[in-house]
């Protein structure tokens, strides 16, 4: 510390707080205090952040003393994750408080030096906090720095800083994240007028000296670009190992394997203070956690991920700081520097994939000077030990990752553009100079730059539009300025991280949803593929975008390599040392199995049971391959199934980047050679090719398939028909704001993107989305950035093109050795491939809420619905127009309409506005960039630069005034392709037009403008219709305007399909069961009883409340005909729950009831009910006679019993209770449910109140013949419920007892809409998931909504079905007791009376309680008409 110049209080706080500099401290300091740009390379713990730090807050300290510090930001820490920003700051807080305390001890003046974050975490009241005074030390990440140099403020902020400190720069080198960081420094670099010093910390660098490079930049000045590397290297003491399971290691781990590997992780935690857990997966990371909860209790165990909230996050790194918990499951999210405490053990689940990544995760554990990292492996198949073990070889041997950084990526490249002439106008020369200083982009050649700047400017295609351009380009003076919203755009979708999207697997024929599958899943896989969702496999049959079509795979195992959504394939690094691994034990092997056991035992270190484990394996494989397969020898395998279909394996270990494609490359020479189109897959070490049973070829022949110097052009054209271009399509789009991910501050709905997307390949790249019969050999790829830099993407990270080329050559060169077996049954290492890991991606959400409902509800509309959605609004029309048509600001908003438009006539031009044109149009003729054509008629023409060649070639009469120099244009070559282009411009800024509107103008033809609208007709740019409703002649619209038209004229008329409120979803159910208008007779009465089918309520309250309620006048005697006549029986669908050796209380009025139509008996009574062992024995008596002797009437019943009348009535009571027997009429449960003085008072009101001996025969309730499938059994209860409700979903059901589960309604009901039997959608507000309803409900929904409330009164008893107060209408929910009574006004609940305790709602005047009250007690009567009350209550 001496030698290095810090001021003492400096000094003093380190060295109270350090014993000493570490070496790579002592090394830093000199170079940093220098000015020097240096990048640190050392272990974990060593105190890299520590010495980029100290060294800028010294010089911060000795400013300070001097003169007061300014509110500047002088200091600029990037990080890549938000965990490590918090981190960082938190960290910070110690130095910077110690040395202010140093300070005054030494007699010196306090120095406050101010640290913040900014994150999309920060809060606005922080971040308007940093405007006014900015912080010091600012830290934040990639993605906000972006955002800074964007906006004004945020320029203004960091335009002092001085030093940037880049943390864990191996993080994102390797990705477009570290392109777009490179721009941001040297957009950083313009913006300050002193260069910033610039430090890069990791402790895992490959190579190092291009990492020096990717922080210094490519700057012509040497000094600029010269880098101090400090490199200590990455060795390190460390405590590594392996962890074995007593299970057998399998190609798919057993329940009791991850039982086991559970046990041993809390054996592992208990012996540490704290432990950390990496997974490669959120998925597991979440299952793991649930697991360890179980046993070590909720507190002491939870998930670190990037999918959960902040506050989440931030709090289970401060308790794991802390010591409050025991253990965190983690994802990559805490692999970097992050101090989260004194972590003692680091245990990893799976490979990593990586040498780094092992290093930084074990690296948390001893993170510090003299520390040891700790960690344990624990291999998840055969396999993944073969990977660890190899891992573990790699760190002794000091090996380490290289890391491939991305070539001028261009979709970033365009992102960056847009944000930096959003912020200041550029020179287009001197901007590509500062693209190339930027090491990621310093190939990057001029003709690629201002392909960009020219894709920007014009638009991204021609056909498309140029609307989509974000930049004014004056080609005349070579100056780039931003349109309106193109900042605005680049700050709200700005970064490289892509959106991962899930797919819907859909079951076919059926149509239905079963499940998703991670996006990166979906387009690793290929049609034929077997995979498990759930606990059923699947077989895919098609692959589109957002979905995957499939159909049960009847139990077959999956076939496919799992996907690992969230980790990337394999380093090279590591396949090597798995392929050198490989060689090894090969070459032990043929000494002994013991000789290769010893070898991992002595050499490698490696556990007995790993190692014995590992030698099996080893030895199967190479005993049916007759070698181990390697780098250096690669093994082809063929064998047939038990259907005769051909598998051709072939056991290549070079990752699965290379595997990848060289499978896909394989295919297609495959599918050209056999014309069949079959499936292929690869991992980490193999690729699969299942043939069909006719297929014959040489072992060895496919080796000489694919040449190095042509597979790349077949590789091209395989991955157009994968389904990773369109995905990889959509990332680029976003990326280069082609689709911005958000609009209007909201995110666009991902079915939106997709199709923007496939909008833009359309018209880009029309090959891809063409039909296959019309093109003519293979697709033509056209020369465009986006396209160019979606194939890079794929061939060169999704893929290793290069690293497929040089086996190739390799093998062409025989530097590799082809080993052929046919073989009876797959190999060991084939096994593992079949049936690999668990290949399931099901979403934790219930499946019911995710699918999208909107436009799916617009499918099914009645006639006179769609009719009116084919009528275009006016007002629409007009709104449509007058949007699409110029609204200059300034000279350069008018020059791009000139552009956007082709040319404008001057009489078009309103005449309040055309003094402010005409003083744009003076600015842009004195540049030059624009013109008046005049001559031969009366219309003027203005017109751009860049049409002036194609506008002179329709219009020779016309001539320029004043005279410019037409920029040189290719759409100029002939008059037909000059008209065409001209008239497409007019056509994106006019709206629907005629002929003769677009004619008049140019002084041209109608016969001559109608060739080329039909040429833009037959493109699918425009399309011809009578749209103006006044408008007779025949009008053309592009495609774009017209689309929004339409979506303004449905927005008024989704008015008329949206969904009802609960209020209004009430009023429509007390019309549908009829409350509202009670009907009468027997036929209405069977049809409620058909609409109430299977509805469980109090036995009393049918006949005393729900049936009078909706029949007025109502006798029971017409309930006793339906029974009588065998249409209707009751029983209780459900035995009641109780208590062992406690009997049942006879039926009562309180007893649930049903009333079953007998025709549907079999799907209400499908199991015989069990008979309880605590019956009395008089009904023991009672049921013994009805199985011997059947349906009995109460007299013979007590003959057979030899039992009292009153204790058969008890005893037949206790029966009905447990749902055991039922009598012919109702007369029976009647007399069961109701006092016999009751019954004489009424005996003379009613004539059917008979004693319980005229109730009809008792019979056993029987189970009726079992349906072939319970399929059937779902759908008629579906039918049921929404013959009951009339609309169907999962919220209103909750009332209902013993139905299916949701899921089973649900399929239920989606086949039943694929049929047009009802109609899906949403139909009540606030309520998710999917929603169905019959067809004609939703036209009486429809007339609800319409119908205006007149304030109509129903009363219905809280036994009712439809008391669902607390389910759809807001309150505490009413039990479900026939004395409680509930009040409703125009469908919302206002009264209740609950066992005499009247409540009303503040809402109902003080005059009108007494009516109210007289409502909640009026009993019904069956000679009595209580029609619903309309009007104002009275």
């Amino acid at each position: 510390m001496h030698s290095i110049n810090f001021h003492p209080a400096v000094t003093e706080w380190f060295q109270a707080n350090f014993a000493a500099a570490s070496l790579v401290q002592m090394e830093a300091w000199p170079a940093i205090q220098a000015g020097q740009h240096t990048l640190i390379a050392a272990p974990t713990g060593s105190g890299k952040t520590l010495a980029a730090f100290l060294a800028a807050i010294d010089q911060l300290v000795q400013e300070g003393l001097k003169f007061p510090l300014p509110d500047e930001t002088r200091v600029l820490y990037v990080s890549p994750l938000k965990a490590l920003s918090n981190d960082i700051h938190k960290n910070l807080e110690l130095p910077l408080n110690g040395i202010r305390d140093a300070l005054l001890e030494n007699g010196c003046h306090d120095v406050p030096i101010r640290a913040m974050v900014r994150t999309g975490d920060t809060p606005q009241s922080q971040r308007a906090s940093m405007k006014r005074n900015p912080p010091h030390i600012l830290v934040t990440t990639p993605e906000s720095l972006f955002i800074l140099l964007s906006s004004d403020s945020g320029r203004e902020m960091l335009s002092t800083v001085r030093t940037v400190i880049v943390d864990e720069i191996h993080a994102i080198a390797g990705n477009k994240r570290g392109a777009h960081l490179t721009l941001s420094l040297e957009r950083l670099e313009q913006l300050c007028p002193r260069s910033p010093v610039r430090i890069g910390i990791s402790a895992t660098q490959k190579p190092i000296e291009e990492m020096a490079g990717f922080l210094s930049g490519n700057h012509a000045d040497n000094e600029k670009r010269h880098c101090t590397i400090i490199d200590t290297g990455y060795k390190r003491e460390r405590d590594l190992a392996i962890e074995m399971t007593g299970s057998p290691m399998e190609a798919v781990m057993a329940n009791e394997a991850w039982d086991e590997i559970y046990q041993r992780l809390e054996e592992l935690i208990n012996t540490h203070r704290t432990t950390l857990i990496f997974v490669n997966t959120r998925r597991l990371s979440e299952r793991a956690a649930a697991a360890l909860a179980e046993k070590l209790g909720d507190t002491a165990v939870t998930s670190h991920h990037g999918s959960l909230a902040k506050e989440h996050r931030l709090d289970a790194e401060k308790r794991l700081k802390s010591g409050e918990l025991r253990a965190l499951v983690a994802t990559a999210s805490l692999e970097l520097g992050i101090d989260i405490g004194d972590i003692d053990l680091v245990c990893q689940i799976g490979s990593p994939r990586s040498i780094a990544t092992f290093l930084q995760r074990a690296g948390r554990a001893g993170h510090q000077l003299e520390g040891i990292p700790k960690a344990r492996l624990f291999p998840q198949s055969r396999d993944d030990l073969v990977e660890c073990v190899a891992l573990l070889d790699a760190i002794r041997r000091d090996e380490l990752d290289r890391i491939i950084q991305p070539q001028h990526p261009l979709d970033v490249l365009s992102q960056q553009i847009i944000a930096e002439v959003g912020s200041r106008e550029w020179q287009e020369k001197e901007l590509y100079q500062v693209v190339k200083s930027a090491w990621s982009y310093r190939h990057l050649k001029y003709d690629q730059f201002l392909q960009v700047v020219k894709m920007l400017a014009d638009g991204f295609h021609t056909r498309r539009g140029r609307r989509s351009a974000y930049l004014h380009r004056d080609g005349v003076n070579g100056v780039l300025r931003a349109r309106r919203g193109a900042r605005l755009t680049a700050l709200t979708n700005g970064g490289a991280i892509p959106d991962h999207f899930d797919y819907d697997v859909i079951l076919q024929p059926e149509g239905l949803y079963v499940g998703s599958v991670n996006e990166d899943f979906a387009f690793e896989s290929m049609p034929g593929d077997i995979f498990q969702l759930g606990n059923i496999s699947y077989i895919m049959l098609k692959i589109e975008q957002g979905r995957v079509f499939v159909q049960d795979a009847q139990g077959l195992p999956p076939t496919i390599p799992f996907w690992v959504g969230e980790a990337p394939g394999r380093t090279d690094e590591l396949s090597f040392a798995v392929s050198r691994l490989r060689r090894t034990l090969d070459k032990k092997l043929d000494v002994s199995q013991q000789n290769a056991v010893d070898y991992l035992l002595n050499d490698l270190q490696t556990g007995e049971l790993a190692a014995s484990q590992l030698v099996e394996y080893m030895a199967a494989s190479k005993a049916a391959l007759g070698v181990i397969p390697s780098q250096l020898d690669i093994v082809f395998e063929r064998f047939f199934d038990e259907t005769g279909d051909m598998h051709f394996v072939i056991h290549a270990p070079f990752g699965s980047r290379v595997n990848r494609a060289w499978g896909l490359a394989l295919r297609k020479r495959f599918c050209r050679r056999f014309n069949f189109e079959l499936q292929a897959a690869a991992n980490e070490d193999s690729l699969v090719l299942s043939l069909g049973p006719t297929h014959s070829f040489p072992l060895q022949e496919p080796a000489s398939y694919l040449k190095s110097d042509s597979v790349e052009h077949i590789l091209v054209q395989a991955l157009l028909d994968a389904p990773m271009f369109p995905t990889r399509w959509r990332w680029v789009t976003n990326i280069s704001l082609a689709v911005p991910r958000f609009r209007g501050g909201k995110r666009v709905p991902a079915p939106f993107q997709r199709n923007n997307a496939e909008d833009l390949v359309a018209v880009i790249f029309p090959d891809q989305l063409a039909c296959f019969e019309n093109i003519q050999g293979e697709r033509e790829v056209p020369d465009h950035p986006l396209v160019n830099q979606v194939l890079d993407d794929c061939l060169h990270e999704l893929m290793d093109i290069d690293g497929l080329k040089k086996v190739l050559e390799d093998i062409e060169h025989k530097r590799i050795n082809i080993i052929t077996r046919d073989v009876t049954t797959p190999s060991p290492m084939a096994q593992e491939i079949i049936n690999a890991r668990p290949y399931a991606f099901l979403d934790d959400a219930p499946a019911e809420e995710r699918r999208t409902l909107a436009i799916q509800q617009r499918r099914h509309l009645d006639p006179q619905t769609a009719a009116d959605i084919g009528r275009l609004d006016p007002a629409a029309i007009d709104r449509v127009k007058q949007e699409a048509w110029p609204q200059p600001r300034n000279a350069d908003e008018l020059h791009d309409s000139l552009v956007i438009m082709g040319f404008i006539a001057e009489q078009e031009i309103k005449q309040n506005e055309l003094a402010s044109w005409m003083d744009y149009l003076g600015e842009l003729q004195q540049a030059k960039r624009a013109t008046r054509l005049q001559g031969g008629d009366q219309q003027v023409l203005w017109v751009a630069a860049e049409r002036l060649q194609a506008m002179l070639k329709i219009c020779p009469h016309k001539k320029p005034a004043p005279v410019i120099e037409a920029l040189p244009s290719t759409e100029a070559e002939t008059f037909e392709m000059a008209l065409i282009e001209i008239s497409r411009s007019r056509l994106e800024g006019l709206g629907p037009v005629t002929c003769q509107q677009l004619a008049t103008p140019p002084g041209l033809t109608e016969s001559v403008v109608m060739q080329a609208l039909l040429a833009l007709e037959q493109e699918g740019f425009i399309i011809q219709g009578n749209f103006s409703p006044r408008q007779t002649q025949t009008e053309w619209c592009e495609r774009g305007l017209l689309a929004r038209i339409h979506r303004y004229t449905l927005k008024q008329l989704r008015n008329e399909i949206e969904p009802v409120s609960a209020s209004v979803f009430m009023r429509f159910l007390f019309n549908w069961q009829g409350l509202d208008e009670p009907a009468e007779g027997i036929p209405a009465l069977e049809r409620v009883m058909l609409q109430l089918e299977g509805c469980s309520l109090p036995a009393a309250s049918w006949e005393e409340d729900i049936l009078p309620a909706r029949l007025q006048p109502f006798f029971p005697s017409q309930l006793d005909e339906l029974c009588s006549s065998g249409k209707l029986t009751w029983m209780r669908l459900r035995a009641p729950a109780t208590k062992e050796n406690k009997r049942k209380n006879p039926a009562i009025k309180t007893t649930p009831v049903s009333f079953i139509a007998r025709q549907h008996l079999q799907y209400w009574c499908q199991s015989e009910s069990v008979v309880p062992g605590n019956l009395s024995s008089a009904a023991d008596k009672v049921l013994t006679v009805l199985h011997q002797w059947g349906a009995s009437f109460f007299d013979e019943l007590q003959q057979q019993t030899g039992l009292l009348k009153t204790q058969l009535e008890i005893a037949l009571g206790e029966l009905v209770a447990w749902g055991l027997i039922n009598s012919d009429h109702v007369q029976g449960l009647r007399a069961l449910i109701r006092p016999q003085k009751n019954q004489h008072r009424n005996r003379k009101r009613v004539s059917l109140s008979t004693p319980l001996a005229a109730g009809g025969r008792w019979s056993r309730i029987r189970p009726l013949a079992p349906l072939k499938n319970n399929m059937e059994l779902v759908e008629h209860i579906a039918t049921t419920l929404l013959s009951r409700y009339g609309v169907v979903f999962r919220k209103l059901l909750e009332r209902e007892s013993g139905l299916p589960s949701w899921r089973d309604l649900l399929y239920a009901c989606r086949r039943m809409e694929a049929r047009g039997e009802i109609r899906g959608g949403r139909f009540v507000q606030g309520f998710a998931g999917e929603h169905f309803a019959l067809p004609e409900a939703v036209s009486l929904l429809r007339t609800a909504r319409k119908k205006q409330g007149d304030s109509q009164l129903i009363t219905i008893s809280a036994a009712d079905p439809l008391n669902l107060t607390g389910i759809i209408t807001p309150g505490l929910r009413i039990a479900s007791q026939s004395a409680h009574r509930i009040l409703y006004r125009d469908g919302k609940p206002v009264a209740t009376n609950q066992s005499g305790q009247i409540q009303i709602d503040d809402c109902i005047a003080v005059e009108d309680h007494w009516q109210i009250k007289n409502l909640l007690t009026r009993k019904y009567h069956p000679t009595a008409m209580h029609k619903a009350h309309n009007g104002r209550l009275l």
